[in-house]
């Protein structure tokens, strides 16, 4: 069992937000966890977390402690790395954020592949539609799925993304196909809040849509599944909903129309002099994976 620093327990319950999950990602029983707070809390004489029964959370002088200690942890914990022999073969646990739908489609179905080269890695996969923050919750590594925005972390390109226009075809028999974006505002337009109006580019030009409709949600599976559905129309990556595309549940609306921003899909993780093993070997084994998929070409 690796020895674990009060420190590095105090950090991993804080970003963590519970001592079972802490625990767990430390191997760690949670009675352990426990009293090695209380050591820490009794040593500096001042009451460092609330805890009630379901969360953990840092009072105003734990949240204070936890921002001078956290980059401390995390660099030791970086040269540990750099000179242990974990420096050349990937172990331990590789906690990983990754938005929802691509996780289930484009990740897990990996995972026995990739356990097979790595028989010495845990994998932490936390899958959300929220964008989570890398570095206060403690993760190695974020899956981002759009355009980046200018931040201090290091993002690797791991595949392109080509978002298109499509409904299913009972839908477009009763209500019409659309001859151009203008005759979208006759039509049951799918998004989620974030995702609307749509920025389309097409022979003319750029253009924006107004995605209106009944449903709302935050929810990129509840699109997805409403589309499917033959609820209307939605603008989805074609690695979303590449397998209906290609058995022909679902077509393609405006063919000559597509998203206007270059979305890509980025493995994002904070920018270090030493990339961890485990890091490395996550990133690697995705660009692999997704240069022979077919979710990526044109449908």
């Amino acid at each position: 069992m690796q020895d674990h620093s009060d420190l590095e327990i105090f950090a991993r319950v804080v970003r963590a937000g519970s001592l079972t999950q802490a625990g767990s990602e430390l191997g760690l029983s949670v009675a352990v966890v426990s009293k090695r707070l209380k050591r820490l809390e009794e040593r500096l004489a001042v009451r460092l977390l609330h805890r009630t029964t379901r969360r953990v959370a840092p009072t105003d002088v734990g949240q204070e402690f936890f921002q001078r200690i956290a980059p401390i942890v995390d660099a030791i914990a970086e040269a540990e790395t750099l000179v242990s022999q974990r420096a050349s073969r990937a172990r331990g646990t590789l906690r990983v954020t990754a938005p929802s739908s691509f996780g289930r489609l484009h990740i897990v179905p990996h995972l026995s592949a990739f356990f097979a080269l790595h028989p010495d890695l845990v994998l932490n996969l936390e899958l959300s539609d929220d964008f989570e923050p890398i570095v206060e919750r403690g993760y190695d590594l974020a899956i981002r799925v759009g355009t980046l925005e200018s931040s201090g972390l290091t993002a690797v390109r791991l595949a392109p993304v080509r978002r298109v226009l499509c409904a299913r075809p009972s839908y477009l028999d009763a209500a019409g196909r659309p001859a151009g974006p203008d005759d979208l505002r006759n039509h049951v337009c799918l998004a989620t809040e974030n995702q609307n109006p749509w920025r389309l580019v097409g022979p003319d030009g750029p253009c924006t849509v107004s995605a209106a409709g009944p449903l709302r949600t935050h929810s990129n599976e509840v699109v997805r599944e409403a589309v499917i559905g033959g609820l209307g129309i939605a603008l989805r990556s074609t690695w979303d909903v590449h397998a209906e595309l290609r058995s022909g549940l679902l077509e393609v609306v405006l063919p000559a129309y597509t998203a206007a921003a270059q979305a890509g899909i980025y493995a994002v993780y904070p920018s270090r002099a030493f990339v961890p093993a485990k890091t490395r070997a996550f990133i690697d084994f995705l660009k692999r994976s997704y240069r022979s998929s077919a979710a990526w070409p044109e449908p």
